[in-house]
């Protein structure tokens, strides 16, 4: 699963006007709908292609690795429009492939669930950003908090998948959802109070990855329930 966090802008970047903040919301939040498209075309363009899909479920790591070459190179070309937007698009693209045989399974086992689980999603995304919209708390501090709980998780996830526990794996789906909730709500928060105008690539990368695993836990926690 994509636990991976995006660069961390200089803490300098405030936005200090209505109209600079309007414009940072506006972009950062039409690049991750736009992203979310391309990954739901990724995955369907996937599930018509069973040699590629095989090569990703035989070559996950290589496949994951492949995935952030874009990220990379959209974080170093984040001020020069179009490219930022070209890698961004590249890498959820590419994220879309690599999740394409998680939902493949799932759908085999329960179909209809992948929208079950994308429809949850999006209702979380929805009352976790007015929450951080409308909350008048300051959340940097949980910042450490957060990090230490995704390398706590992403350890878990790996001792597991030696022990093969089917409860662990339900446990560890319910705790990535609370954990990835946590960051939406961190990262809804940075974005306001401290990036610039011109940071919504990173803005929006941050805030498609919480959504990306937020997806794919809740899609997690739903097959485990349905196998019971």
């Amino acid at each position: 699963m994509g636990f991976s966090r995006y660069a961390v802008p200089q803490q300098g970047l405030i936005v200090r006007t209505g109209e600079e903040r309007a414009t940072l919301v506006r972009r950062t939040y039409s690049l991750v709908l736009a992203s979310v498209f391309v990954t739901v075309g990724a995955v369907a363009f996937a599930m018509t292609q069973p040699a590629m899909m095989q090569a990703v479920t035989q070559h996950p790591i290589i496949t994951f690795i492949c995935a952030f070459i874009p990220l990379m190179l959209a974080q170093r070309a984040r001020a020069s429009f179009p490219q930022n937007i070209g890698f961004v698009f590249l890498f959820t693209f590419a994220m879309g492939l690599y999740v394409a045989p998680a939902i493949a399974w799932a759908e085999t086992q329960s179909p209809g669930i992948a929208s079950q689980a994308g429809l949850l999603t999006f209702t979380a995304f929805g009352a976790l950003t007015m929450y951080s919209f409308l909350s008048r708390r300051d959340f940097s501090a949980w910042g450490g908090f957060l990090f230490v709980g995704l390398i706590v998780l992403i350890l878990t996830s790996v001792l597991n998948l030696f022990f093969g526990s089917a409860s662990g794996y339900t446990w560890i789906a319910g705790i990535g959802v609370l954990l990835f909730s946590g960051l939406l709500v961190f990262d809804t928060w940075r974005m306001r109070n401290l990036y610039g105008p011109d940071d919504y690539v990173i803005a929006a990368v941050s805030i498609y990855l919480d959504l990306l695993n937020m997806f794919l836990f809740i899609l997690s926690l739903l097959s485990g329930n349905r196998k019971n």
